[in-house]
C-alpha cells in the first residue's frame, strides 16, 4: 500500500473520530444567569385595604315633625354649628306625657355626656403631659447615648397619638354640648309650644362635609330618624384585614407604604393598633381565613392625599424588616437541597465556575417576593443561575444567557 494511501486513510479516521467525539460530547446547558449584589433588604405584608373616617356623626331627628327638604348635598363643605335641616310641627301633637319625660331623661344623658367628655378631656390632657415628660426624658437619655433610636420613635409616636386622643376628646365636648342644646331646645319646644314658624333648626356638630343625605324631601320623620352624615375628611385612617398569622408581626409602629390609591406617589403610613377580636372570612377560593383589622394612620401631608375619600381602595405594604445593606440574590435562584445531600436541610444555589455549574450551599437571612439575603455561601460578584433547568446539576456545562 503506498504511504500517500496510508495517510489519507488515517486522516480519515481522525476526522471520523473527532466528528464522534464531537456529536456524542454533553452539550452546554443554556441557563439565564444574574449578579450576586449589595443592596436594601426588606420584608412586607402586602394586602388590600380601604380608607375610613376616625369619626363619622349622624345628624338625626331629636323630636317627631315635619322635616323640610334639605338642600344639602354629598360633598357639600358645612361649618360646626351651620344648620343643616330644619323641622316644623306636625298636625298632630309631637309630645305625649310619656314622650315629655323621655325628652327630660334624654337631657340628663346629655348632660352627663358632657360631664364624661370633659373627664375624658383631663384624661387626655394628662396622658399628653406623660407622654411629652416620657418623650424629653429619653432625648436627654439618646443624646447620652443610654437608649437606642428606636426608642426616641416610638415616644415622638406616643405623643402624636395622645394628641390625637386629646382632639378626640375636645370634638367629643362639642358633640356633647350640641347634643345637649338639641335635647333642651326639643323639650323647649314641645312644652311650651314656642317652635318658631321657621322651624326648629338641627346644627352641624362638627366642622367637615356631607358624606350622605338619608333623607333629602320633606317628609314627617319620627325621633332618632338619620337624616344625614356628617365627616371630616382630614380625619382618614386606613384599615387592613389582614390574616392572624401576619397580624402578630404588624405591631404599633411599624412603617407602612400606602399604595394604589390613585395618586402619583405612595404614601407614608404606620400601624396605629391592630384589633383583638380576629373574624372569619370567606375567601375568593372559598376558603374559610381568620383575619383581623390593622388601623393604620396616613402619616404624609393633608396635601398629597386631599382626594382620599371616605371607603376608597387602596393597597399597604407593611415593613416588617428592614436592612440597609445586605447581600442579595434574585429569589428564583435559591432552592432547598436535595433530601439526599449529607448538608440537608437547608438552601443552595448554583454557581457558575469555569462555565460549568457548581451546587453552592448559602444560609439565608431571610426572603421576600423578589430577592433572597444571603448571609454566607457567596461572595459579591459571583454569578448564580436563577430557575436553574432540570438538566442543570453540579459539574454540567453551562452557556450564560445574561438576564
Amino acid at each position: 500500500m503506498q504511504t500517500r494511501t496510508k495517510i489519507t486513510i488515517a486522516v480519515g479516521v481522525l476526522a471520523l473520530g473527532a466528528l464522534l467525539a464531537w456529536a456524542f460530547a454533553p452539550r452546554p446547558v443554556e441557563v439565564e444567569t444574574a449578579i450576586v449584589s449589595e443592596g436594601p433588604f426588606e420584608t412586607t405584608i402586602d394586602e388590600d385595604a380601604r380608607t375610613r373616617l376616625v369619626d363619622r356623626y349622624v345628624v338625626s331627628a331629636p323630636l317627631a315633625g315635619r322635616l323640610a327638604r334639605i338642600a344639602l348635598r354629598e360633598g357639600d363643605v358645612v361649618a360646626a354649628g351651620q344648620v343643616v335641616a330644619t323641622l316644623a310641627p306636625a298636625p298632630a301633637p309631637m309630645l305625649d306625657e310619656r314622650s315629655r319625660a323621655e325628652q327630660s331623661a334624654r337631657i340628663a344623658a346629655a348632660e352627663a355626656a358632657v360631664l364624661q367628655a370633659r373627664a375624658r378631656i383631663g384624661a387626655a390632657r394628662g396622658a399628653l403631659e406623660r407622654a411629652r415628660t416620657e418623650q424629653r426624658r429619653t432625648e436627654q437619655l439618646a443624646q447620652q447615648g443610654f437608649v437606642a433610636p428606636i426608642k426616641v420613635d416610638g415616644d415622638r409616636l406616643a405623643v402624636q397619638a395622645s394628641q390625637r386622643e386629646l382632639d378626640a376628646a375636645v370634638e367629643g365636648e362639642h358633640v356633647a354640648g350640641f347634643e345637649l342644646q338639641v335635647a333642651r331646645a326639643a323639650l323647649a319646644a314641645a312644652g311650651g309650644g314656642r317652635v318658631p314658624p321657621a322651624g326648629f333648626e338641627l346644627r352641624s356638630p362638627v366642622a367637615g362635609r356631607v358624606l350622605k343625605v338619608v333623607q333629602p324631601n320633606e317628609t314627617v320623620v319620627g325621633i332618632g330618624a338619620p337624616l344625614l352624615e356628617i365627616g371630616d375628611l382630614a380625619r382618614l385612617e386606613v384599615v387592613a384585614e389582614l390574616l392572624t398569622a401576619d397580624a402578630l408581626q404588624a405591631v404599633p409602629g411599624r412603617v407602612v407604604r400606602i399604595e394604589r390609591w390613585g395618586g402619583p406617589a405612595d404614601l407614608a403610613g404606620v400601624v396605629r393598633h391592630v384589633e383583638p377580636a380576629a373574624f372569619t372570612k370567606v375567601s375568593a377560593l372559598g376558603v374559610e381565613e381568620q383575619r383581623v383589622n390593622a388601623v393604620i394612620d396616613i402619616t404624609s401631608p393633608r396635601e398629597q392625599w386631599a382626594a382620599l375619600g371616605d371607603g376608597f381602595r387602596v393597597g399597604v405594604r407593611i415593613v416588617t424588616r428592614s436592612e440597609p445593606q445586605v447581600r442579595r440574590v434574585p429569589v428564583s435562584a435559591v432552592f432547598p437541597l436535595p433530601a439526599g445531600d449529607p448538608r440537608a436541610p437547608g438552601h443552595a444555589v448554583f454557581v457558575v465556575d469555569s462555565r460549568r455549574a457548581r451546587l453552592q450551599p448559602v444560609t439565608l437571612g431571610g426572603r421576600n417576593p423578589s430577592v433572597a439575603w444571603i448571609t454566607d455561601g457567596l461572595a459579591s460578584g459571583a454569578t448564580v443561575i436563577v430557575y436553574p433547568p432540570a438538566a442543570v446539576a453540579d459539574g454540567v456545562p453551562v452557556r450564560m444567557r445574561r438576564r
